[in-house]
């Protein structure tokens, strides 16, 4: 009776350990193998930076419980990514409005200071009134930062016929910096050096973060860090506020 006891014992552990390989959930992170089709293994920080842009995707490559398992990088087709953006626009314009700015309230005014980007244009929003003004206060190193931008320049892409709309990137960095780091990563917004001042000035302390301010000066949306419908609500205040 004991050996039948310790047999049956054995079978339903050998069970369990099989169940539990099988059920094995594939999980896509930093330690994933992802090739492309022609099979080039690339790093977790290139295949990242492709899948960003909205021009890639990832799925599973190898077969069922093959070890070590696969993903292949594959470029999406322009019906994909027509449906992957429809699909998102849909799901985003359900969510809830994201976090607000603890330093920027709707309805307040905006206190405007004199400004200059990269190339020279100088910016005196005191005087050259009725503009919907769009900031993004943000700094190299911050990686949900640098995550958005490819987002935000598609955004700045849709006003760049509207003179009434001006998009105003306040960074953290000094300008050689930032020159060196938009020779690779182009950020189309008009893009404030040494921002610091103005940072501490509104006590900035979350980033990246939004604001959007009305013609008549007035704050009519903001909001901190970064979520998945951060740029949608950007583009949604705009939209209201010209």
């Amino acid at each position: 009776m004991k050996k039948i006891t310790l047999w049956f014992a054995l079978i339903l552990c050998v069970n369990i350990v099989n169940a539990q390989t099988s059920n094995k959930t594939t999980k896509l992170d930093a330690n994933s193998i992802v090739k492309d089709a022609d099979g080039s293994v690339y790093p977790y920080a290139i295949w990242q930076k492709l899948m960003q842009t909205g021009e890639y995707s990832v799925k599973l490559k190898s077969a069922p419980g093959a070890e070590p398992v696969e993903f292949l990088l594959y470029r999406l087709t322009e019906e994909q990514k027509a449906a992957n953006k429809k699909r998102r626009e849909e799901t985003v314009a359900k969510m809830p409005r994201p976090r607000q700015s603890d330093v920027f309230k709707d309805g307040e005014k905006f206190r405007f200071d004199k400004m200059k980007d990269l190339n020279g244009l100088k910016y005196d929003f005191k005087k050259d009134t009725g503009k919907v003004v769009v900031f993004n206060f943000w700094f190299i190193n911050c990686p949900p930062c640098k995550q958005e931008i490819p987002e935000l320049n598609d955004l700045v892409e849709k006003y760049k016929e509207n003179k009434d709309v001006v998009f105003i990137a306040i960074a953290l960095d000094d300008a050689y910096t930032l020159k060196t780091f938009l020779k690779l990563s182009p950020f189309n917004y008009n893009v404030i050096p040494d921002g610091r001042f103005y940072a501490d000035k509104h006590g900035v302390k979350s980033y990246p973060t939004h604001v959007v301010v009305g013609k008549d000066g007035v704050i009519k949306f903001s909001t901190i860090g970064l979520a998945s419908n951060t740029v949608y609500w950007v583009e949604k205040t705009i939209k209201e506020a010209i």
